[in-house]
């Protein structure tokens, strides 16, 4: 069996000996850097998927890492990692540059620190700063129209007299098409490889147990990654580079760039704690597993902070010009141009501790509704952004059942359920007489102020007035209890229930939710209000979503009052509806979301799909507003000779991640309230994430770097540990 593997490897190692050599006669990579292994990547692979699908092959049998250790890599080593046909595994090697040995400039055993501002979201004191893996998150995003593309480098090093594996639990947008996975070790480049989220954690874990440098990156909710690095030596830095693309917000003439930074502490409820399919919250230190959760993040205490910082850099290329921009969320710098903008946060609000939005809305009539289309080979591919006509202004207003529901768990404690109940007060004195209304509250169970929808009255107003006055945050989140409560009751005879859950959404059965508010939806429009700096969007989005509503988020210096304003300019005219699409000689196929949702004033619909024929100059898009037929023509923006989307003269990538990407969260969105005995779902969203290289549920990134092993066990695991998100109590929200 061994001299059987022994010929096996051998042949491989011809047979990648040739295609180096082949690699090295064609020509030198992109700046200089010579491809030691396989080919660099086509076209189609930058956009995220191989140009065939991947053929079924057994797994790599642990034996084919044991090719010994190597003191170092020499021009011309060959990668003793098999890959797969079609796929990109390989060590960039720069030439005539000998790796680094350690020297001064490499941080030594010792322990790695950052003195940091204090956090004014946290009691002052003193902090006490506490050694960890992860040093430093540098992003760079370049947004073109209206999709921005991010990459994310976290620079993982060892303060530590031993080897270690790091383990760093993180948020990403939930709707980031994640497809480009680079793990640098000095001077050498290990490209990720997509695979089955099982294969992927065993090629990971026999790497680590035989001592090679290795990453895995793995999904754990839409928005929730796990970072894995393994045998990270003393002294030593390993970088990892994440790209994803994802499509911004536009709201009342404003597009919104968002970045989140932290992962706020989850409350899981008794069965999905017995399960373990939570997200735990525990103190820094604590034992492994300590909240019995496959997925677990250590918060550092309120006198603890860590070294690590963040650095976020923003290149806005509008086309036109950019009338205002504005950053509630951090202090930034920033420099303007006709049509470009840039802007980096201030070094000294670098703590990740908060998300990041930035805002800018660009000149008076240049937003109009277009079609993005692409072609490669495999295909036709387009994004539809639809905007709103401005003339529905003049419409009546509706009467209303106005339902607000408030989270009162012991995570809104403080500022968010202030600021909520502010907002509620607003507009419970901002409602019609035509209107109806009711207040739920819910924490570890729901309450209410009456039993039936009460009308608008002087007396009915006060007492729900005085009834929010006395809400307090505290208490677990037991949240279906307000989806039932706010759901379930009889309806007002006449009028359109409009729900408002006002949330920070730190929960850890989100299916579970969307699940229960499908079975209870009928006719009702779900409105979710985001209140906090780091706030759960997957689930806010996902309720907005399947309740054809819209999505909010009043951060701490967002004005309560304003943001219901807003709303209720949004609600109280008449959505466009019923809305058709004429897509002419297209012949569209695989559109998301399959039922075109409704178009609220001041919001806009995304739509992707896929295409075969010739597009035409203009579509017609056919709409409701109340009784009123509303129709109009959009522009169909031209292709380069390569097939890329143009606007306004600029090339746009990634539209064809950004389609699996939305018919993934479909897929996902379907799976919370479809039985799918026979993972028909499931394979369909595998083979999705396989085919255009994205993470998800069910896929995951793996690197490894076999050209040399690291000296002795596999090391320490050690997980990073975040601070809470400004705003949020440590003693609410994390069990120690």
């Amino acid at each position: 069996m061994k001299a059987k593997n022994f010929l096996n490897l051998g042949m491989f190692c011809v047979l990648c000996v040739l295609v180096t050599l082949l690699a090295i006669g064609c020509g030198s990579h992109e700046r200089g850097d010579r491809v030691v292994g396989l080919p660099a990547p086509s076209a189609a692979y930058q956009d995220g998927a191989s140009t065939k699908a991947t053929p079924s092959i057994a797994p790599m049998h642990p034996e084919a890492f044991s090719v010994g250790p190597r003191a170092s890599t020499p021009a011309g080593t060959v990668m003793s990692l098999p890959a797969r046909p079609g796929e990109e595994l390989w060590v960039i090697a720069k030439p005539g540059v000998r790796v680094a040995a350690h020297s001064d400039d490499v941080p030594g055993s010792g322990a790695l620190v950052i003195e940091q501002p204090v956090d004014p979201g946290q009691p002052h004191g003193e902090k006490r700063t506490i050694p960890i893996p992860l040093k430093h998150t540098d992003v760079k995003a370049s947004i073109r129209a209206y999709i921005a593309t991010v990459d994310v480098t976290q620079q993982f090093h060892n303060p530590y007299d031993s080897k270690i594996e790091a383990v760093y639990v993180f948020p990403l947008p939930d709707n980031a098409a994640v497809n480009e996975f680079v793990m640098t070790i000095g001077e050498r480049k290990i490209r990720g490889i997509i695979r089955e989220r099982a294969e992927a954690e065993k090629i990971y874990n026999e790497a680590r147990s035989q001592g090679y440098n290795a990453a895995l990156l793995t999904q754990e909710r839409p928005n929730i990654f796990t970072q894995k690095v393994a045998n990270i030596e003393p002294g030593k830095q390993i970088d990892i580079q994440i790209r994803y693309f994802h499509t911004l917000a536009y709201n009342d003439g404003w597009y919104s760039f968002h970045f989140p930074m932290v992962v706020g502490p989850r409350y899981n409820p008794a069965h999905t704690a017995a399960s373990g399919q939570g997200i735990g919250a525990v103190g820094r230190a604590s034992p492994p597993n300590a909240s019995g959760q496959n997925t677990e993040i250590q918060y550092l205490r309120p006198n603890e902070r860590s070294g690590h910082d963040i650095s976020l850099s923003v290149d806005v290329d509008a086309g036109v010009s950019i009338e205002e921009f504005t950053s509630r969320s951090h202090q930034i710098k920033s420099s303007k141009a006709e049509g470009r903008l840039q802007v980096a946060i201030d070094p000294a609000d670098s703590i990740p501790n908060k998300d990041f939005v930035l805002q800018y809305r660009v000149a008076g009539d240049q937003i109009k509704s277009n079609l993005l289309v692409h072609r490669d080979n495999r295909g036709g591919y387009f994004t539809l952004m639809l905007y709103p006509p401005k003339d529905l202004n003049h419409l009546p207003r509706r009467p209303m059942e106005m339902v607000f529901v408030l989270d009162c768990s012991g995570s809104m404690n403080g500022y968010p359920i202030e600021k909520s109940k502010e907002a509620i007060r607003h507009a419970l004195k901002t409602m019609n007489a035509t209107d109806t209304f009711q207040v739920i509250n819910f924490s570890n169970s729901a309450s209410q102020l009456g039993n039936r929808p009460l009308v608008v009255n002087e007396q009915n107003v006060q007492a729900a007035l005085n009834y929010v006055d006395r809400l307090q945050g505290e208490g677990g989140t037991e949240m279906i209890t307000g989806i039932k409560a706010a759901l379930d009751f009889p309806q007002s005879e006449g009028r359109q229930r409009v729900v408002a859950f006002l949330t920070d959404g730190y929960i850890g059965n989100e299916s579970e939710i969307v699940g229960e508010m499908h079975k209870r939806l009928n006719n009702a429009r779900v409105f979710s209000f985001g209140i906090g700096s780091s706030v759960n969007r997957h689930l806010i989005e996902s309720m907005a979503r399947l309740g054809r509503g819209a999505v909010a988020y009043v951060g701490p210096d967002d004005s309560g009052p304003d943001i219901m304003d807003h709303f209720f300019q949004r609600i109280s005219k008449p959505a466009l509806t019923d809305i058709t699409i004429d897509f002419g000689s297209m012949k569209v196929r695989d559109v998301f979301p399959k039922r075109v949702p409704d178009l609220f004033v001041g919001r806009p619909v995304l739509l992707v799909g896929r295409f075969d024929g010739e597009p035409p100059s203009q579509i017609r898009v056919v709409g409701k507003a109340g009784q009123e037929q509303v129709a109009m023509n959009v522009n169909v923006q031209p292709m380069t000779h390569d097939g890329s989307a143009v606007v306004n003269g600029a090339a746009i990538g990634g539209i064809p991640a950004v389609w699996a990407r939305m018919q993934i969260e479909a897929l996902s969105d379907q799976l919370t309230h479809t039985n799918d005995p026979h993972q028909e779902l499931a394979g369909s969203i595998k083979k999705l994430a396989l085919d255009y290289s994205l993470m998800s549920a069910y896929t995951a990134f793996v690197a490894v770097d076999s050209s040399r092993r690291t000296e002795g066990a596999s090391g320490t695991t050690v997980p990073v540990p975040v601070p809470v998100p400004a705003g949020v109590k440590y003693e609410t929200t994390v069990k120690e």
